[in-house]
């Protein structure tokens, strides 16, 4: 998270060629003059975008009647989240209901500077930057960076107070421990594992505050922790699933065979120890 290094850096203009879901927002100047502009880069199926999602949607909700306006900026981190179909049934689900750009070239992504997901800009209404932040975390100091922006407009606004950590690892100055890194079962994110026979699994050792699946498919991924018993995880198109949730950071084993699905990564949480 950071003040950006100068106060003169202005956004880059949106490309006239990317295709807008939900609706087309204006150019950045017309949207910056009604008040900030928050630009939220994410996978809809990328865990780390997902759990910062519920903030950028709350923060929607709470401001946009007061001048903020809200865009998603889907850069795929998975092939099967770059068509058109799928990111229409990946903001269905998961309730967007700002602008969301295809940014399937990277076209804006690029003009941004992106390093990974999820990536936050928020704009000024001088069209300068005024906070950034890659990665999870720092959800309070970006809201209260959003309130300041709209507080410049209106000194005497009635704002709420910023949100409550959703979860122990979103507090300031939480200390996690270093999950495990995501898995590939198979061999990066644009292929995904298949099963090559009726016994073929998947053993995958890990720590973390849970374990979820990047899929896609009419099926289910069917899950064991520890040797324990089964149980089906539900796959009805593109997204990311739960397989296990644990309230602090634990090692565990999953074994995981698939049932008419298609797995492309495994990832694992962060949570406080």
């Amino acid at each position: 998270m950071a003040r950006p290094p100068r106060a003169d850096i202005a956004p880059p203009e949106l490309p006239p060629r990317v295709r807008w879901l939900n609706s087309e927002p204006g150019s950045m100047p017309e949207m910056t003059a009604s008040g900030p502009v928050l630009v939220h880069f994410f996978d809809f199926a990328q865990l780390n975008s997902v759990r910062s999602l519920p903030y950028v949607l709350e923060w929607h909700r709470r401001y946009a009647e007061h001048g903020l306006t809200v865009l998603g900026i889907h850069s795929p981190r998975f092939s099967f989240t770059k068509t058109e179909d799928a990111l229409e049934a990946g903001i269905e689900r998961l309730g967007i209901p700002y602008p969301v750009a295809q940014d399937s070239s990277y076209a804006i992504w690029h003009d941004y500077g992106v390093k990974g997901w999820p990536s936050l800009f928020l704009w000024n209404r001088s069209r300068a930057l005024a906070w950034f932040h890659f990665g999870e975390g720092e959800y309070r100091a970006t809201e209260e960076a959003i309130q300041a922006e709209l507080r410049e407009a209106d000194a005497l606004v009635d704002l709420p107070r910023p949100m409550e950590p959703l979860r122990p690892s979103d507090a300031p100055g939480a200390g996690v421990a270093r999950p495990t890194d995501e898995l590939f079962p198979g061999g990066g994110p644009g292929e995904p594992w298949r099963p090559e026979g009726p016994g073929d699994a998947l053993e995958v050792p890990y720590a973390g505050g849970g374990a979820f699946a990047a899929a896609t498919g009419d099926g289910s991924l069917n899950v064991r922790v520890d040797g324990g018993p089964e149980r089906a995880v539900e796959i009805r198109g593109p997204g990311l699933y739960e397989l296990t949730e644990h309230r602090g950071h634990e090692a565990h084993r999953l074994r995981i065979t698939s049932s008419g699905a298609e797995l492309y990564s495994v990832g694992f949480p962060a949570q406080v120890p």
